[in-house]
């Protein structure tokens, strides 16, 4: 690892999607530029994204549509998306070599099927916008001058001086790519405030015991609705997973934040959070009922527990049985108007318990991060330190599963670059 003696226009700290964006944009537009990874090599988390295949961004082309997505703070996004929108992101990797398509849900993957192919798009970014990257490149401590950066002292003992400095070191998901959220201690030390961090996109582990026979089940077009004191909180409709010790699946990863915050409540304000799994959301209870009845005579001859097929899931049969109180060995011709309502309750409202999420080894993104009000939306520069950017992750703002959050990760990186090369 060489260093440049001579102080950089640009240093980015951080080799993920939104770092590496960030300085190949400072270096396109002519900033001497440098970008910081401690690992061995760029991309680690990147690599990991969309099981291995790189859910770039959503096929989602109206800003404003988009932006609701990212919740509450959404708004934040349109300066960065207006530098750089779905399609511009979709043009810049096209333009790198990397075909595209569009699957199931408006998400948008390389044809590949290869996040490495995505990597390789970014890196050749790299080369050609001069960007000098160092990797091994462990940062110890980010030194403050009054009211800006002066240096950067590395782990090694080396220093490094620029004249702008993006922070672009990710949260804490994935910790083994890498993130560990030391970029928020930076932050924190450099005056700014870093709102609570929490695991976001993450499996729930839940209460009851009988998710463990379903365990490896995968529901599709069912509906997932969060409750706590009786009130709906929110809802998802799509694919959901059992496992040993709870649920996953886009629906499930996508309400994973809004059930971390209802379990962090302040004391006096908490009451158990409920999962609510409607099996048939297509179908009313009466419809339901319908159904179920066509389906007893159909089966008229047969016990409860052999009725079910036509319904359900193999697996899914045992625990609907267990958990409706009815008979198994019961001729369905015998099961009467309250048993079989029941059953339609149950099918339209199972009841899990949240009693934690899984932790931020296990989770896509991190929900929390760098205060949005001390950051300027329209360059992502730091309201508190003359000289500082922020890109990616580190902010306080995330979106669900299907490409939101690199999208986040390239419009901001790509708009804090631009920014922090043009006020050299």
């Amino acid at each position: 690892m060489i260093i440049s003696k001579e102080v950089y226009d640009v240093v980015v700290i951080g080799g993920g999607p939104a770092g590496m964006m960030a300085a190949g944009r400072a270096g396109e537009l002519g900033a001497k530029t440098a970008l910081l990874e401690k690992n061995a090599g760029l991309g680690r988390k990147l690599l990991v994204t969309g099981k291995g295949r790189s859910n770039l961004t959503k096929a989602e082309f109206n800003p404003k549509t988009l932006v609701k997505k990212y919740g509450k703070k959404g708004d934040f996004l349109l300066s960065p998306l207006a530098a750089l929108s779905v399609q511009k992101t979709i043009d810049f990797f096209e333009r790198g070599g990397l075909k595209t398509k569009i699957e199931r849900g408006k998400r948008i993957f390389p044809q590949s099927g290869k996040a490495a192919d995505v990597l390789n798009v970014l890196i050749g970014y790299l080369k050609k916008s001069q960007v000098e990257v160092i990797t091994d490149a462990a940062v110890k401590e980010i030194v403050r001058d009054k009211d800006k950066i002066s240096k950067i002292i590395l782990k090694s003992g080396q220093e490094i001086a620029a004249k702008n400095y993006i922070l672009a070191t990710g949260g804490k998901s994935y910790p083994g790519t890498g993130s560990v959220g030391e970029g928020y201690q930076w932050a924190k030390e450099l005056g700014h405030t870093v709102n609570k961090l929490r695991p976001a996109l993450v499996p729930l582990r839940v209460r009851e015991t009988w998710v463990k026979e379903a365990q490896g089940l995968s529901l599709k077009n069912v509906e997932l609705t969060v409750f706590q004191g009786g009130k709906k909180k929110g809802s998802r409709f799509g694919e959901m997973i059992f496992t040993h010790f709870g649920v996953s699946g886009p629906i499930v990863l996508d309400l994973s934040g809004l059930a971390g915050e209802l379990l962090d409540l302040p004391v006096g304000r908490q009451s158990e959070v409920k999962l609510v799994l409607d099996l048939k959301p297509a179908l009313n209870s009466e419809t339901l009922d319908k159904r179920i009845q066509a389906d007893f005579a159909k089966y008229s001859n047969k016990v409860f527990r052999n009725s079910l097929d036509d319904l359900l899931p193999q697996k899914m049969i045992p625990i609907i049985v267990k958990l409706s109180g009815i008979d198994s060995e019961k001729k369905v011709n015998e099961i009467n108007r309250a048993e079989r309502q029941g059953l339609v309750k149950l099918l339209k409202g199972m009841e899990m318990t949240v009693v934690a999420l899984l932790g931020f080894a296990t989770a896509i993104v991190t929900s929390g991060g760098m205060h949005l009000a001390e950051i300027d939306a329209k360059t992502m520069k730091s309201k508190l330190i003359g000289n500082l950017f922020f890109a990616g992750e580190i902010i306080d703002l995330h979106g669900p599963s299907g490409g939101y959050n690199l999208q986040l990760c390239w419009s901001t990186g790509y708009l804090s670059g631009q920014s922090a090369a043009n006020v050299v």
